[in-house]
């Protein structure tokens, strides 16, 4: 019989799994549990946004795995827009099932071959770790290029956990010299939407690419601004070369956006009153709870963009956790992202109004 390797054994051990007793604590508060663990959206998807799902509802064909014209379409024009990038050739767009499969199945898709190098944040959304590992690649964890070279290198801003923003300069030169190295370049700007200090420029940003989109991949969701993360919509966008290769493999695998979906993300990428809508409300929940936070005796580190407030106590991350789950608030763990994170906590900001503040009252009152 050939030996099976169950590809589950090759992955880390599921994080939130650990935060099972503090969540079963934290429920047990008089005030109910505030879960700020988990970066899910809880305000409704806009109106706008549901008609065009439910207009496109009736058609029965199979949807294309490059997208419809106008998706497609709505893609550039909205990056051009919003995030300033620009000269995007039509043939480096693909429309994604939410950004985390994505992430997942891009070292393998694009034929990294195992022993090679997956370079991730010190501090990384756990499912770089984990495509790497199922493509049979080596994870290196580090800020910095080094001697060692990568196939491909993952790049964050704003990052998520820390919500740290890399600037033009930086980027520029991390391009640079992954570029002479051969290396890919995989920029995770799930969070460019929500910047609350500075300004956070895309990899495809002509400052930083030289308008050479060569070896260069951004993704985007469309979870976090627009409140889809139960309709699973994300893209990439880059190189065409790339594109092409990732498409082959995602036509063959069956990998396509539900036709419901491309409509509901054109309505969404077409219409930037509602993204701007949802951004206040959470600029107004990380002003109240940031507050209550500090006047809790925390330090809050970075957390210039996303969704989510990077803290610490100065101690282990996992008794902050526990602390602050007496108080009904339950949080992530710093060391889910890394061993760098291990003396803090990730704050989501991803609460209604009215448990925003009552976390707030327990943090200040405590």
């Amino acid at each position: 019989m050939s030996p099976r390797v169950p590809p589950h054994t090759l992955l880390p051990s599921f994080p939130w799994d650990s935060l099972a007793a503090a969540r079963e604590r934290a429920r047990s508060h008089a005030g109910g549990v505030v879960d700020l663990s988990v970066g899910t959206p809880v305000d409704p998807v806009d109106p706008v946004i549901r008609e065009a799902l439910t207009a496109a509802s009736e058609v029965p064909g199979y949807p294309t795995t490059v997208g419809t014209a106008d998706l497609r379409t709505a893609i550039l024009d909205s990056v051009a827009r919003r995030y300033a990038m620009t000269d995007i050739d039509p043939d480096g767009v693909l429309p994604v099932i939410g950004t985390k499969e994505l992430i997942a199945g891009l070292p393998a898709q694009l034929g990294l071959v195992p022993g090679s190098i997956v370079q991730i944040p010190e501090l990384a959304y756990p499912t770089y770790e984990v495509g790497a590992l199922l493509a049979g690649s080596r994870v290196l964890r580090s800020d910095t290029l080094t001697d060692e070279t990568p196939t491909m290198l993952y790049l964050n801003s704003p990052a998520n956990p820390s919500g740290r923003i890399l600037d033009v300069a930086t980027l520029r030169d991390l391009v640079a010299r992954a570029r002479d190295a051969g290396a890919i370049v995989v920029s995770d700007e799930c969070y460019l939407g929500l910047v609350w200090d500075g300004e956070a420029p895309s990899i495809l940003d002509p400052r930083v690419s030289a308008g050479d989109h060569t070896n260069l991949l951004a993704v985007h969701s469309l979870s976090k601004t627009s409140n889809l993360a139960s309709y699973r919509a994300g893209f990439v966008v880059g190189d065409p070369a790339l594109v092409r290769d990732l498409l082959e493999v995602r036509r063959h695998s069956g990998l396509m956006v539900p036709y419901p979906i491309q409509a509901a993300m054109v309505a969404a990428l077409s219409d930037d009153t509602h993204e701007k809508q949802q951004r206040a409300r959470y600029a107004h929940r990380r002003e109240v709870l940031a507050a209550a936070v500090r006047a809790a005796g925390l330090r809050i580190d970075h957390s210039d963009g996303g969704l989510y407030l990077w803290a610490t106590r100065g101690e282990n991350g996992r008794v902050t956790v526990d602390r602050l789950a007496d108080l009904g608030i339950l949080v992530a763990p710093g060391d889910f992202y890394g061993p760098a994170g291990v003396d803090h906590v990730r704050i989501a900001l991803t609460a209604t109004d009215e448990r925003i503040a009552a976390a707030a009252q327990r943090l200040t009152a405590a």
